[in-house]
């Protein structure tokens, strides 16, 4: 590091470095040499500890924070998401939906599938579960496969079934289905594991050059949302389809189109050895922007869909006892994380049913007591929708990171209460409650769950709005809004903590990688209902603009 020679100076009145307990922007001027920040402070001083000829960027009153980390998204679905090869669409019902979806397909290459993801039947008129009968109509001759906006459930036709070779003789994987009707036939409706085995061959038919057309595209559009850092979370915990692209990272890294920092967790096998091998490859420096801090796991599904794991039955129990179910067993998944810990790899679980956060965090706790801490990033629980009241404690206890999507709070409004009930409702995503016990935070969006718009991001984790509808006025569970610098913060140096990068990323100071923001307000200082409109003017990069609006 050049200390004596910084390439830059940067000054501004609103100058947010997310230290812990900085609640408000404030004038400061910090200097860049290379890729990192060598002096932070009043611009006087700054300047003094500076060649007189290095040039200065002053940017007056606008406001100036670290980039945006999202720490938890799907790159490969994300960026299809944006491409023109799949349909992003919820749909109004299921015959909207499909008439949507035969458009789009005409504009198609003739051997592509027709692929979306999006649709929530909890949020159609009417709301019922859709059937391969309309998709059977609308593409006979071609295979269809409709993505669950939660992500953990496939709709198909026939001739997309036929294609995989399913048929209502085939045994699904543990932890999935293939729903039949009354008669004992196909209803094209896959669940969870099920589901995640077959997507990889949905989408097959793309080329690798589509795939790395669409992710420089999306990095693009990440760079302009502020975004430097990324956390690509495995997909599907079966062997060879995660959707860990690192060929691709690595194909744009080399062709100097890589704009983001990409943390990567492949699905955490018996065989480590994929995670050991980026670990040693990005040891050599050959990619500095790309890290495989740990291991990605699937504990259970999502309540809407009664496959999150709870304690006690569903409110709405669809069969007696219905308390949804372990993707993984417990001791299967007890197993993965031993001996992950034992060779020092941290674990990210998708836990969102508050027996899955219970049983999780029991394996941690054991983990901790065996090994002792990972030597890259933190043990990190994901999502984490409903909680017993015991485990709040037990996150900070244990040292586990509790990794947030603040989208997800009104993506099904009302849907807590009836699925979860009233009571269990209470301690659903307690960004507040976390933050006064002193629980290490994270927040992203579960991309395409929901929308790399990092503007949502704070604007839902403050509000605890719907970024669309602006409902419920007051916020839902309006006791766990917490203030913007403090989401700002998360949404930064929380989301470094969790790639054990805490000490280099996340925040403006000495040392730390110059990866910051230019916004043309003060969100820390602005209403809340104006926070959406932000609009980012710049972002840097290891000390280079990747973006700068026009």
């Amino acid at each position: 590091m050049e200390l004596e020679r910084p390439d830059y100076i940067v000054t501004s009145t609103r100058v947010f470095t997310s230290a812990v307990g900085e609640c408000a922007a404030r004038p400061l001027a910090f200097a860049v040499a290379g890729e990192r920040v060598v002096h932070v402070g009043a611009f006087e001083d700054v300047r003094a500890a500076c060649p007189a000829f290095t040039p200065v960027h002053d940017f007056g009153n606008v406001f100036i924070c670290p980039g945006f980390h999202d720490a938890h998204l799907h790159f490969f679905h994300t960026a299809l998401g944006e491409s023109p090869y799949l349909l992003m669409h919820m749909g109004t019902s299921e015959a909207e939906l499909v008439k949507r979806t035969r458009a789009f397909a005409e504009g198609l290459p003739g051997h592509a599938w027709v692929v979306t993801q999006g649709w929530r039947d909890y949020r159609w008129d009417p709301p019922v579960p859709p059937t391969k009968r309309s998709l059977d109509a609308a593409f006979p001759d071609r295979p269809c496969v409709m993505y669950s906006g939660d992500g953990h459930t496939l709709w198909m036709n026939s001739r997309a079934l036929e294609a995989l070779g399913v048929t209502r003789d085939s045994v699904p994987p543990q932890g999935g289905s293939y729903d039949k009707d009354e008669n004992g036939e196909l209803t094209g409706i896959i669940r969870e594991a099920a589901a995640m085995e077959l997507l990889p061959r949905c989408l097959a038919w793309l080329t690798e050059s589509d795939i790395a057309r669409a992710y420089e595209e999306q990095m693009t559009c990440m760079a302009e949302q502020g975004i430097t850092s990324i956390c690509d979370m495995a997909l599907m915990p079966h062997p060879g389809c995660d959707f860990i692209r690192d060929d691709v990272y690595e194909a744009l890294a080399r062709s100097g189109k890589l704009t983001l920092r990409a943390h990567m967790y492949p699905t955490l096998l018996d065989d480590q050895s994929r995670l050991e091998a980026l670990q040693a490859r990005y040891a050599t420096g050959e990619f500095p922007l790309l890290r495989a801090p740990g291991f990605k796991q699937f504990f259970d599904g999502v309540s809407s869909q009664h496959t999150a794991w709870l304690t006690d039955p569903y409110t709405n129990a669809r069969t007696p006892g219905d308390c949804g179910r372990p993707t993984v067993p417990a001791d299967r998944m007890r197993k993965l994380v031993l001996a992950a810990a034992e060779r020092g790899h941290s674990v990210r679980i998708h836990t969102i049913g508050d027996r899955a956060i219970h049983e999780a965090l029991d394996i941690f706790e054991e983990a901790r007591e065996r090994f002792g801490s990972p030597s890259q990033g933190r043990n990190t629980l994901e999502h984490l929708e409903n909680l017993l009241p015991g485990d709040i404690d037990r996150l900070r206890e244990l040292d586990v990171l509790a990794s947030s999507q603040p989208g997800h709070i009104t993506l099904d409004p009302g849907g807590p209460e009836r699925d979860l009930g009233q009571e269990r409702s209470r301690i659903m995503w307690p960004f507040a409650t976390y933050a006064a016990r002193g629980v290490a935070q994270a927040f992203g969006t579960d991309s395409p769950i929901t929308a790399v718009t990092s503007m949502d991001v704070l604007y839902c984790a403050v509000t605890r709005q719907d970024p669309f509808t602006l409902e419920p006025a007051g916020g839902w569970l309006p006791g766990e809004r917490i203030s913007a610098a403090e989401a700002l913060r998360i949404y930064t140096a929380g989301c470094a903590a969790a790639v054990g990068r805490e000490h280099e990323l996340g925040r403006i100071a000495p040392g730390y990688l110059a990866d910051f923001v230019v916004l043309d307000r003060n969100v820390t200082a602005c209403d809340a209902s104006e926070i959406q409109g932000a609009k980012v003017q710049a972002t840097y990069l290891a000390g280079k603009r990747v973006f700068e609006r026009v």
